[in-house]
């Protein structure tokens, strides 16, 4: 497939997981892509698998400062920007009764601030034919035991892409969610363990996690002008575990 040949793209949270496996679909598809993310190793690992069309920049979406030296970056070699897949996410357990100040600021900074910035900061270099897509989670629909910062953060994700969507009316930039259920990324496995996975697996219609790949293909749909006449919208790539 060649439906982003051309295209540049910037994903934040890049280097691993879900970026990663969205990375390797965009260069795929043709596209050159900005890998953004907090950990050196990472990116460099990740620049190293896939290859000449990627691009990498280190720094967190909290931020500013560090995302303006991404597009800094971008308009230096590419001039405009095509796509920005605003992936960075953070979440952690606590129990309601044991919810910090610090807690709700570490997820709110990366998950909601995060977003807001990269999206901001990426506007000057978009036009028409633009597309921006948001990580949500199945979580923001149906909550989660111990997650509600986590969960509230993710509900926040889906109602900025539908005022957003109001703000860009006329510019021709879409903006989208994608919002995976539990996906099998190496820190998921990791964290989980077989058991957990099990667990979750369970939970869905499908009866298994999804792979990081099958998120980055929606992500590269939405990515193209084969969703052209969406915006505003939420895609559930979650095995049916919010949809039931």
């Amino acid at each position: 497939m060649t439906r982003l040949n051309g295209k540049t793209a910037v994903i934040t949270g890049g280097a691993t997981g879900i970026g990663r496996a969205a990375a390797k679909r965009f260069i795929e598809e043709g596209a050159v892509v900005f890998i953004f993310g907090r950990r050196q190793d990472a990116l460099d690992a990740a620049a190293a698998e896939l290859g000449p069309n990627a691009r990498t920049v280190q720094g967190s979406v909290a931020e500013p400062a560090d995302l303006a030296r991404l597009y800094a970056a971008v308009k230096a070699e590419r001039s405009t920007l095509d796509i920005v897949f605003a992936n960075a996410g953070a979440g952690s357990p606590a129990v309601l009764g044991q919810i910090t100040a610090e807690h709700i600021d570490e997820t709110f900074d990366t998950n909601v601030k995060g977003t807001i910035f990269t999206v901001q900061q990426a506007l000057p270099l978009m036009g028409e034919g633009g597309s921006i897509i948001l990580t949500g989670s199945s979580a923001g629909t149906t909550g989660a035991a111990s997650m509600s910062a986590y969960s509230a953060s993710k509900a926040a994700v889906r109602n900025l892409a539908r005022s957003w969507a109001a703000d860009l009316k006329g510019t021709g930039i879409r903006v989208n969610v994608l919002s995976p259920g539990a996906t099998a990324t190496e820190l998921a496995k990791a964290a989980l363990g077989e058991d957990g996975q099990k667990a979750y697996a369970a939970m869905t219609p499908l009866l298994r996690m999804a792979d990081p790949a099958e998120i980055g293909a929606a992500a590269a749909f939405l990515a193209s002008s084969d969703s052209s006449f969406m915006t505003a919208s939420e895609v559930a790539v979650d095995g049916g575990l919010a949809q039931l």
